[in-house]
């Protein structure tokens, strides 16, 4: 079962948000968001987003409620003095921490399907999540996928989707951290998926050798310069799921040498590197891949087949 998400408790006196209805809470929290300069990319892009979620959320109300003047609005509905403290104290709490908005309430979506995160996973946001949901890996699988391996999976978000994706398939979620299989294993259990899903504890694909049909990968791939210029909401995760050394190819690098004998003879890799690409070609010159195409661009997630892999591998044209 996963972990239950309840409201914060009745804080000590706030900073208080002005205004009596919910609509009047979003606009303030919203400019009390920007005026602080919290940064998002958790959920969330803009301030008004992330208003909208925090209180919706702290008053138990469907994140999807209208906030518009259209019929169902929930805008003009009143808000009793001691709902209002709670709702200013998450802001003062994601304010003063810094904590991405998803630690504090302890859920978020990724394709529209809800997950439980804490400190102990990245919150999930992987483009992968797109391309399973959209059917852009479809056309590289055939009858013969059974097996499928979410590498670094974290807090399971991908492993999930993939199940729901693929019914015929089995899905292994490996991670080195066991804090992360232990979030992952709430949300497995949260969606019913423990007999298609199994979760390993594993150092790349040391304990997860294959061979697997199809390789889902969103590794630490942020560089060292890029590492120190992260804001406080990205260092509030753990560093073991971002950082991937000088280049941003140090777990890479391992993927790709042991990813020859993992794939099955027509298997795939499916690998994110965010803004990484430069360093990448650099690392593996030569190697032929495909671009997927995503919201946030066609340069940050790739495709590589397991025969490019072991041509490349031994120097084959």
């Amino acid at each position: 079962m996963s972990a239950p998400v309840e409201p914060l408790p009745l804080p000590p006196p706030s900073s208080g948000l002005a205004g009596n209805t919910i609509g009047e809470l979003v606009a303030c929290g919203e400019a009390r968001l920007t005026a602080a300069g919290v940064r998002f990319g958790h959920g969330t892009t803009n301030a008004r987003d992330e208003a909208i979620w925090l209180v919706l959320w702290q008053l138990g109300l469907p994140l999807d409620s209208a906030l518009d003047d259209g019929p169902g609005s929930v805008a003009g509905q009143p808000v009793c003095p001691a709902d209002r403290e709670r709702v200013a104290h998450l802001f003062d709490e994601r304010i003063r921490s810094r904590k991405p908005a998803a630690y504090l309430t302890r859920e978020a979506w990724l394709q529209g399907v809800p997950f439980y995160v804490d400190e102990r996973a990245i919150v999930p946001r992987s483009l992968i999540a797109e391309l399973i949901a959209g059917g852009d890996i479809d056309p590289w699988l055939d009858a013969r996928t059974h097996r499928v391996l979410d590498l670094c999976t974290g807090n399971g978000s991908l492993a999930v989707l993939a199940a729901m994706a693929w019914p015929e398939v089995q899905v292994t979620g490996a991670d080195i951290s066991t804090d992360a299989l232990a979030v992952a294993r709430i949300n497995v259990e949260r969606h019913g998926l423990g007999e298609r899903i199994r979760l390993v504890c594993s150092d790349g694909l040391a304990e997860a050798p294959g061979p697997w049909d199809l390789i889902l990968c969103n590794p630490p791939y942020v560089n060292e310069e890029s590492m120190q210029r992260l804001p406080a909401e990205y260092r509030a995760e753990p560093e073991l799921a971002l950082a991937g050394g000088p280049d941003g190819m140090d777990f890479i690098r391992g993927l790709l040498q042991r990813a020859p004998q993992a794939l099955a003879g027509d298997g795939v890799l499916v690998l994110e590197i965010g803004h990484e690409r430069p360093f990448f070609e650099a690392a593996f010159p030569g190697l032929p891949v495909f671009w997927l195409g995503t919201s946030a661009g066609e340069d940050q997630v790739l495709l590589v087949t397991g025969e490019a892999l072991r041509l490349w591998a031994t120097g084959g044209d």
